[in-house]
């Protein structure tokens, strides 16, 4: 059930094969011996492509199921004894600034090594989502200050503004403080529109009832910044995580914006029964687990 849903989710044998720590021949082996006793066919391959029947769909809800179970069971055994074993799935929006993310893993690391920690990246609507379903046991995320992570328990990490983000060499580069007004006739590098991080600036723009034009999507703030030294645009990121990246780079200029969007960085974790794993990171965060914000 691991080889399926590690190639399920890689879409390719030599990648799965290493994320099971096998051998190519072998993981493709024991699936095919699998689909001989299920009597269906899992996977529909091809020289180039990897893609799961809908048979396989079935069978990979049902098999992550099993294996959360298998991994719980050995996680609360462990735990009997005083020790924290299991994984620990983690989600991270790429502009986390509240925590300092391998930092906090360290310390995590050293009061409980045998954890195994999964770090996925993703916006935090798609990251909430996954707290929901169980696929990740907790998140970081960003959202604007009119919205609040749902079905999930949640603690509020900080409040921050955005800031103006130009070529230092910019016209507004060395201004002392815009507003919204003053920029909106500017060409903007965003996020993708529709995701909690571009919703920010979207809605702070619409209350001022003003439009603007985003000419480029980006999908991670790194680009956004390199787009912005490219000079195709400027952009709106948060402070706390764009300063240290100004302060690295001195082909950025950070201009603060009155009335621009703010938002709020939240930890949140599954409502239902958190693993061993899971209580034990939240103990190191310092979170009161009785308590939701």
């Amino acid at each position: 059930m691991r080889y399926v849903v590690a190639l399920a989710e890689t879409r390719n044998f030599t990648r799965a094969a290493e994320r099971c720590f096998v051998v190519q021949s072998s993981l493709s082996h024991r699936i095919a011996s699998l689909e001989r006793e299920l009597g269906v066919q899992l996977f529909a391959r091809s020289s180039r492509r990897v893609e799961l029947t809908s048979a396989g769909e079935a069978f990979l809800a049902g098999a992550r199921e099993c294996l959360a179970a298998a991994d719980r069971a050995v996680a609360d055994a462990a735990a009997a004894t005083g020790v924290v074993r299991g994984r620990l799935a983690v989600g991270v929006i790429v502009t986390t600034a509240a925590v300092d993310v391998p930092e906090l893993l360290q310390r995590y690391r050293a009061q409980h090594p045998g954890v195994h920690v999964l770090l996925k990246a993703g916006g935090s609507d798609e990251l909430a989502a996954a707290v929901r379903s169980g696929e990740l046991d907790i998140a970081f995320l960003g959202l604007p200050e009119t919205e609040r992570p749902t079905g999930v328990e949640t603690l509020a990490l900080d409040h921050d503004r955005h800031v103006l983000v130009v070529q230092a060499g910019h016209p507004l580069a060395t201004a002392g403080q815009v507003t919204l007004h003053d920029i909106a006739g500017e060409t903007f590098v965003d996020f993708v529109e529709g995701t909690p991080a571009r919703a920010q600036s979207d809605q702070a723009f619409a209350a001022a009832g003003l439009v603007r034009d985003v000419s480029y999507e980006a999908g991670v703030a790194e680009m956004i910044t390199r787009l912005v030294l490219a000079g195709l645009g400027v952009a709106l990121l948060p402070s706390a995580f764009v300063r240290p990246l100004a302060a690295a780079d001195a082909r950025l200029a950070l201009v603060p914006v009155a009335g621009g969007p703010r938002r709020v960085e939240y930890l949140v974790w599954s409502r239902f029964n958190p693993s061993p794993a899971t209580r034990a990171m939240l103990d190191v965060l310092g979170v009161r687990r009785s308590h939701s914000n």
